[in-house]
């Protein structure tokens, strides 16, 4: 059997390989804005019931309140203020599926910033399924299932919004295919950094990345899902949240 480092690896990588998936999908057909919107906002609720239920959970069991809630709001700030930069850079729409992302004609530097922000949205997630496997080497199942329905639609909907600005396929399909790998060895640090730390600061880091990850749901996907879906998005939301919650209560019973 591999070791449970590598494992770490993989089982980030497959997450962020959907990326992949999606922006192939993408590419190769005319996929409706309204579908991506479903997706995504269905994605969004499997996200939240995940780190609601998984890890914000199993951070606070770990550490306690005081570590848990440093870490979730240090975790949203840091992702903010990125986020606000890069935005600054042109990656403000780099998960629209749409013409709201701009050419690189029109704002020189956007594609790098837009490459960039892919990655600080996938990081988070994938140092979370590493920390999942500190509890003995088995993998939180359900965070792989919520970061991989995620991460199609975000593939999908930026991929789409890439093509349309008239950005080549090299670029997509390079831009998706470093953080799919990006993804596995963040996976495997998680693992790898964190398992000689003591409970406190593995609950601070899973809490953390669980408000990365809400703060990211906040400012690009669920705005993204709205936007097209309109008042059908609340409902396909909570249908997301649903299948993951199901999801979550099957795995601890098993």
């Amino acid at each position: 059997m591999l070791p449970v480092a590598i494992r770490a690896g993989l089982w980030g990588f497959v997450a962020g390989a959907a990326l992949i998936v999606g922006a192939l999908i993408a590419y190769l057909t005319a996929v409706p804005p309204r579908l991506i919107a479903a997706i995504m906002a269905f994605g969004s609720g499997v996200l939240i019931s995940a780190l609601a239920f998984d890890l914000m959970d199993e951070a606070y069991k770990r550490g306690g309140f005081d570590s848990t809630a440093a870490g979730f709001l240090g975790g949203a700030a840091i992702y903010t203020v990125a986020n606000w930069v890069l935005a600054k850079h042109g990656a403000k729409h780099r998960k629209r599926s749409g013409s709201q992302q701009p050419s690189e004609q029109q704002d020189e530097g956007s594609g790098m910033a837009i490459a960039v922000g892919a990655l600080l949205d996938g990081i988070p997630e994938s140092i979370v399924i590493g920390l999942s496997m500190l509890k003995g080497g088995a993998v939180s199942t359900v965070a792989v299932i919520a970061i991989f329905v995620s991460n199609i639609p975000e593939g999908l909907s930026s991929a789409a919004g890439m093509k349309h600005a008239g950005r080549s396929a090299a670029y997509i399909f390079g831009v998706w295919g470093v953080i799919a790998v990006i993804s596995g060895l963040a996976a495997l640090l998680g693992y790898s950094l964190f398992g000689n730390f003591s409970n406190d600061v593995v609950a601070a880091t899973t809490a953390t990345a669980a408000g990365a990850i809400l703060a990211m749901l906040a400012d690009t996907m669920i705005p993204e899902a709205f936007e097209e879906a309109h008042n059908f998005a609340g409902l396909i939301t909570v249908a997301g949240f649903l299948v993951a919650f199901i999801l979550t209560k099957l795995e601890a019973n098993s």
